[in-house]
């Protein structure tokens, strides 16, 4: 696509995507503390998942949770 900028690297676009909800939510969130055991991160580290972010009809921008694709490296693709 034509005149889009760059995309960041997997490292920033995960804080941005974290920082980004967070600011929607008035800066805070609450969260479970078992919302960081492993088998809901997908790993000690979150490595099972991947994001996926889909602009929607009405403006706003849907993030989930995906199964991680195949291999190892972290990468921010554009569909």
């Amino acid at each position: 696509m034509p005149d889009q900028p760059p995309l960041p690297s997997p490292e920033d676009m995960s804080h941005a995507m974290l920082l980004a909800i967070l600011m929607h939510h008035g800066g805070s969130m609450h969260i479970p503390l078992d919302a960081f055991q492993p088998d809901a991160l997908g790993g000690p580290d979150g490595s099972w998942h991947a994001v996926g972010m889909e602009p929607q009809p009405d403006g706003t921008l849907r993030i989930a949770v995906r199964p991680r694709p195949d291999g190892d490296e972290g990468r921010v693709e554009r569909y």
